[in-house]
């Protein structure tokens, strides 16, 4: 027995996928991806709330959902660009990519413009160190501190890198055009100003007292 539904599913979908392309010339794969959109168009945190009977925030719920998603996204990327730099990680180019900037920071100073835990920040400035990408030296003004610095290794790694870096980050921006970018940027960088003001001074704060931050703001 013929579905008929089915085949006037997939000619809705044909029609709206047409009537959404700049030019009449598009493929097989073009429709696949069209309806992979689709799909994930339709996946929202509102369903899973009405289906649990939870109190969300349907629009913040969704975005972060997304900057989750793009971090995953961009680690894959990353990792993929640093294959062939067996002495890089995701977290460790971050690391490298930072200090470049300066000509040397503590290693808390580096940690924190990294917005990790300290723990998490040792060790990843103890792997780098370890393979010859920075460099510890005794601070001059705080003996209880130590200086890190990119070695000549570490300055030659970053620029090999960086290559196939900047290709991850033209990736990551997708199709979007220079306009959205520019609006896009000028919104993470408000999110990241925000972020970073409670991760140097309410990170050990409870959440509640973190949203308070947020509701004065609105």
């Amino acid at each position: 027995m013929v579905n008929f539904n089915f085949f006037i599913d997939v000619l809705k979908e044909i029609d709206s996928f047409e009537k959404a392309q700049p030019t009449a010339a598009f493929t097989v794969e073009d429709f696949r991806q069209h309806l992979n959109r689709r799909a994930y168009e339709k996946e929202a945190p509102k369903n899973l709330a009405e289906k649990f009977e939870l109190e969300v925030y349907d629009l913040e719920n969704e975005i972060a959902k997304q900057v989750i998603m793009l971090g995953r996204y961009s680690k894959q990327l990353i990792r993929k660009a640093l294959a062939e730099n067996p002495d890089l990680v995701n977290e460790d180019f971050t690391y490298l990519f930072r200090l470049m900037d300066y000509d040397s920071l503590t290693k808390m100073q580096l940690i924190e413009k990294n917005a990790h835990e300290k723990q998490t920040g040792i060790e990843i400035i103890k792997r780098l160190v370890k393979n010859g990408l920075l460099c510890e030296s005794p601070d001059k003004d705080d003996k209880r501190s130590t200086r890190i610095s990119v070695s000549e290794k570490g300055r030659t790694v970053f620029l090999k890198t960086m290559k196939d870096i900047t290709v991850v980050s033209k990736i990551m921006c997708g199709k979007l055009s220079v306009q959205e970018k520019e609006e896009l940027l000028h919104s993470l960088k408000k999110l990241n100003t925000f972020h970073h003001t409670v991760y140097l001074n309410s990170k050990n704060e409870a959440l509640q007292e973190i949203l308070k931050m947020v509701e004065y703001a609105e």
